[in-house]
């Protein structure tokens, strides 16, 4: 809030705030004699009532741990608020209506905030006036069409702007304000024109009604700002990363119901409010923050993430899923409590209501999901969770920003979540997790290639999970003729990665006779798959191949493609819900139950 509270509002707050009735409502208290009441003390943990509170002297105190004070005070301790939040509170509760007098900032002219505020709420005036204009058709066009009359721009004091430059500023200064308030107000700029020109404005309002600034929005294609939206700049009183547009028609029901709709522009809070959904605010030329939401936290009553909920209405876009991401990174405890709402088809709460209905914007914060959630499974849709290395990537992801939560607690519980998302098991996820924790660990630097090469399909000599692949085309190369004519049955798909599955294919298409190396050279689609080739070609083998030692390579090789589905399939099943879709989870189990069976016999040739 800007300023200071006029003294006797401070002292009216007191009178007309029972502390009995304000702390009966956090504390269970009975009578103890003597015109006193006693109850359990909701500062620290006792089993004998030693919280006392005297309503004819305005007091409590606690025998046990020493807390005492006021109404007021009571209410800062209980709902970790400021001084200046508590009297808002408790004003907003007794039907007080503030004044805000000036705080003598140091090196700002005496009385100017006053002054500032009382030209805001002149130039509200103005605006409002000017709506009704016949150069303002523009504007009443704009707000019929998103379903606005002039009784509902009334209530929400909705305005507008004379394209005229200089309009404002000489009905103010006939109202007696000087030009240092109107610019330091942000009304006009440097050389006396006004600030805002031929746009709908929305005032901007603190929780006592007081005007701060405003937020317009462009109408004429001929507008000299290119901005869709432009807001008041930086003032004495308008600090947009603590300001909230809708506060003063939303903090009472934030308070009550300890929820707060975060919605994304000001037609948005105002079709919210319209549709019942009273706990509606937006954030005002910038992106939701930690001020902002720490601002709701104190209005909810807490700091904890424990009591209350924060709902964003975030678009389903790219933009959107950033936009949670952010909110995400922020404060951890916050999260906690903090879920979306997207509607289906894109729709913002304004476009909601107007083409839906009132009762659709409801539904739409109704059907919230955890924030946690939604972020999860935008990630799990950015990858190909039907192959191990699509899960691994996401998990990855996932890893990361479960990295950052403070609280452990958390953290097993979205591990779980993410497991069953992207169907994994818990403990592979948790490895993944472990790893963006040490050090917020890049991956260790890969096993130098050969050659220098750096080609994103070379395979590592020296990698363990591709051994297999390898050793098995050196057979091929080197020892053909210890394979049937159909290479054992080998195929392309028994190659995961795709350098090797290219030297493979190369092999099938040349036929074996004289020269063939050389013909295989010849026929490489690459120059990445020709020196592939020429490297298996020269590596020694092993041992000496046979049949057999080559019949267990192919089998070797063909099990663990086998075992790859398997792992795939299962990921896919613990991801399908069998009631919604029983038709392809009985085809995926019988599916899984062939691929166990020749899992099974290929076990058998690869070990023999």
């Amino acid at each position: 809030m800007a300023g200071r509270i006029n003294e006797e509002d401070i002292a009216a707050v007191r009178e007309r705030n029972r502390i009995d009735d304000v702390v009966g409502g956090y504390v269970a208290l009975r009578n103890a004699g003597g015109g006193s009441l006693k109850g359990l003390c909701p500062f620290h943990d006792e089993k004998t009532p030693s919280f006392t509170v005297t309503p004819s002297r305005g007091f409590f105190y606690c025998f046990g741990c020493g807390e005492g004070g006021d109404v007021i005070t009571f209410l800062q301790k209980q709902q970790n608020l400021s001084f200046t939040e508590a009297i808002q509170v408790l004003a907003d509760r007794a039907g007080i209506v503030l004044r805000i007098e000036d705080d003598g900032t140091p090196g700002q002219a005496p009385g100017m905030r006053k002054r500032v505020m009382e030209a805001n709420e002149a130039a509200q005036g103005f605006f409002a006036a000017q709506l009704e204009s016949p150069e303002a058709v523009e504007a009443r066009r704009f707000l019929d069409g998103r379903g606005f009359d002039r009784e509902i721009a009334l209530r929400f004091g909705i305005g507008y702007a004379p394209r005229h430059g200089g309009a404002l500023r000489q009905t103010l200064r006939a109202n007696g304000f000087a030009d240092d308030v109107l610019q330091a107000a942000g009304l006009t700029r440097q050389g006396g024109r006004d600030f805002f020109n031929g746009r709908v404005l929305w005032p901007i309002r603190d929780s006592a009604q007081a005007v701060l600034g405003f937020g317009a929005r462009r109408l004429y294609e001929d507008d000299r700002l290119p901005a869709k939206y432009i807001n008041t700049p930086e003032t004495p009183v308008y600090k947009k990363s603590h300001v909230l547009y809708g506060l003063d028609l939303a903090r009472r029901a934030i308070g009550r119901k300890s929820q707060a709709v975060v919605v994304e522009g000001y037609t948005d809070v105002m079709a919210a409010h319209l549709s019942g959904v009273e706990t509606a605010v937006a954030s005002c030329g910038t992106a939701f923050g930690d001020d902002h939401a720490r601002l709701l936290q104190r209005l909810m009553g807490t700091q904890d993430g424990l009591h209350g909920e924060v709902i964003f209405t975030f678009d389903g876009d790219k933009a959107g899923q950033a936009a949670a991401l952010k909110v995400f990174k922020g404060d951890q405890n916050f999260i906690s409590q903090t879920y979306v709402a997207v509607e289906p088809t894109g729709l913002d709460p304004c476009d909601l209501r107007l083409q839906q209905g009132e009762a659709a914007v409801r539904e739409l914060v109704a059907r919230r999901v955890p924030l946690y959630r939604f972020v999860m499974d935008n990630i799990a849709k950015s990858y190909d969770l039907d192959r191990a290395d699509g899960r691994l990537a996401a998990a990855r992801e996932g890893a990361e920003l479960l990295s950052s939560i403070r609280d452990q607690s958390l953290v097993s519980q979205y591990l779980r979540e993410m497991a069953g998302v992207l169907g994994m098991d818990v403990d592979e996820v948790r490895r993944e997790a472990a790893r963006g924790r040490h050090h917020g660990s890049p991956d260790p630097e890969p096993a130098p290639r050969p050659s220098g090469r750096s080609d994103p399909d070379w395979p590592a000599a020296d990698d363990p999970a591709l051994r297999l692949e390898r050793d098995t085309l050196k057979l091929m190369l080197q020892a053909p003729l210890t394979f049937d004519e159909a290479w054992n049955s080998v195929e392309g798909e028994d190659f995961s990665h795709p350098g090797y599955a290219a030297v493979f294919r190369l092999i099938e298409s040349v036929e074996l006779g004289a020269g063939w190396t050389d013909r295989l050279r010849s026929a490489a689609p690459s120059e990445l798959v020709q020196q592939l080739l020429v490297a298996l070609v020269v590596e020694p083998l092993l041992r000496e191949a046979d049949e057999s030692y080559s019949l267990q390579h192919t089998s070797r090789l063909k099990l663990a493609r086998v075992t790859r589905q398997i792992a795939d399939l299962k990921s896919k099943l613990q991801r399908t819900d069998p009631l919604k879709d029983e038709t392809g989870y009985r085809a995926s189990f019988s599916r899984l139950t062939e691929l166990e069976m020749r899992r099974k016999q290929l076990l058998a040739v690869g070990l023999g």
